[in-house]
């Protein structure tokens, strides 16, 4: 008896996959896929920062906080010159590794002269691994979107 459900609820799932699909691909914008550099599969490269705990980490609660409202500032700036995609911090995690970034740039140098621009990264208090990453294209409506939802600034 449950065989037959789970098999129905899966049938169920596998057709409305395919109705989706179909759907997205009715709906290509040949103007977007070309002006947010989407190749055939929407998709695009970026450089995706690793941000790992430092060695220069501040004991001292008034200087961490300060420079982590910096940090947030210098994310914020980033996000509105169209530079930074998506970041975000880890929670949870018992490792050094914090967050991510998402930078719409093309070379892993052009993210590290960003990184470096980032106050809690030129204090030592972070320290950032990047990578190059095929992603969707789509990335770079996050940023616009997410005014939309946003009640409260985290850092102006």
């Amino acid at each position: 008896m449950n065989f037959k459900i789970i098999f129905k609820i899966s049938v169920y799932t596998c057709f409305c996959l395919m109705v989706f699909t179909n759907h997205t691909i009715a709906q290509y914008d040949s103007t977007k896929a070309k002006a947010y550099g989407a190749d055939d599969y929407g998709m695009r490269t970026y450089i995706m920062a690793f941000l790992y705990a430092g060695p220069n980490r501040s004991e001292d609660p008034k200087i961490a906080a300060e420079l982590q409202n910096a940090h947030l500032k210098n994310i914020t700036r980033l996000a509105k010159e169209g530079m930074l995609s998506l970041a975000g911090p880890f929670y949870g995690n018992d490792d050094d590794l914090k967050g991510i970034y998402i930078f719409n740039v093309e070379t892993i140098e052009e993210a590290e002269a960003l990184t470096n621009s980032d106050p809690a990264i030129k204090a030592g208090s972070l320290r950032m691994e990047l990578k190059k990453w095929y992603g969707s294209a789509a990335l770079l409506e996050v940023n616009q979107i997410h005014k939309t939802l946003t009640k409260k600034s985290i850092a102006e």
